[in-house]
Order: C-alpha cells, then sequence, then structure tokens
C-alpha cells in the first residue's frame, strides 16, 4: 500500500486513511467480503478517476472506499464500508472526508452515494449530519429495500 495518509490528532488510536491502487484489489475484497459477505465489489474497475481508499487501524486493514467519476462534475462513492469490530470509531466518516477532499481536490464540485437505509441505517445518518440531501429515493427489489441517493456540493 502507497501515497498519502490523513491522520487525526484527536483520536488516540492510530487511525489513518491512504489511497491505495490496483495492486490492493485483494486487499480491497477482502475486506468487502469481511464487511459485506458478499464478492462482488463493483461492476467493474476500469473506471475514470478511480479512486480506493483503505483505513487502517494500528496499521491494519479496517475499511475501505471506492469512488469513480461519474460525469465531469459528480464524483460517485460507489461503496465503503468498515469492519464489524472497528464500527463506532469514527472510521466511516474518516473515508467520506478522505474521499469528498480529494474529489474537490481533482476538480469536482459535487459527490454522491447510494444507500439502503434499512440495511446500512449509518450511512444515512452520517450523510445527513454532513450535509448530504436526498436527491432520489426508490425501491431496489435485489436488496428488498429503499435506496437512497444522496449528494451534496464540494
Amino acid at each position: 500500500m502507497q501515497t498519502e495518509e490523513l491522520t487525526s490528532i484527536d483520536d488516540p488510536r492510530d487511525i489513518r486513511v491512504i489511497q491505495v491502487g490496483l495492486e490492493s484489489i485483494d486487499l480491497i475484497r477482502s475486506l468487502n467480503e469481511r464487511v459485506f459477505s458478499e464478492e462482488r465489489v463493483i461492476n467493474t474497475f476500469e473506471r475514470e478517476d478511480l479512486m480506493m481508499l483503505v483505513a487502517l487501524c494500528d496499521d491494519t486493514p479496517v475499511g475501505f472506499k471506492i469512488g469513480y467519476k461519474e460525469n465531469r462534475f459528480l464524483f460517485y462513492s460507489a461503496k465503503g464500508g468498515v469492519l464489524a469490530d472497528y464500527r463506532g470509531l469514527g472510521i466511516a466518516l474518516r473515508l467520506l472526508e478522505e474521499m469528498v477532499a480529494r474529489a474537490r481536490s481533482w476538480g469536482y464540485r459535487r459527490i454522491a452515494y447510494d444507500t439502503f437505509p434499512n440495511m446500512h441505517a449509518g450511512m444515512t445518518v452520517i450523510g445527513l449530519r454532513e450535509g448530504f440531501r436526498v436527491v432520489k429515493a426508490d425501491f431496489n427489489t435485489a436488496y428488498n429495500d429503499f435506496r437512497l441517493r444522496l449528494e451534496k456540493a464540494i
């Protein structure tokens, strides 16, 4: 794993968020399987401006977030999660904040993600608390849950 880090001084744990490349795809797949109990991460990794972030707690990979260009103004956060034993430490928020900061530095004006509130209530709460707005809602029969599209200006 490589590249730039984000470290918080107000958390006693050593929690860092780093950007990784396709050489770390096996790590991303492993985290995805452990978080979501499913093999599929995203449909394809051949995306323009693909961003893959990994959260480390004391150098142990504990979470991830993947996003990519949806259009020239909008960056899409496609998937992310944190291992159950590390939830409640603000790691999901730190991954989101890092993705927002990087997408903004790449010239994007907005960021969006879809979430399933009955399956992953935490991401709905984080999004609303962080200024995201619901811009679309529909029912996803594959997950038997509502799908909310959250979006905000960055």
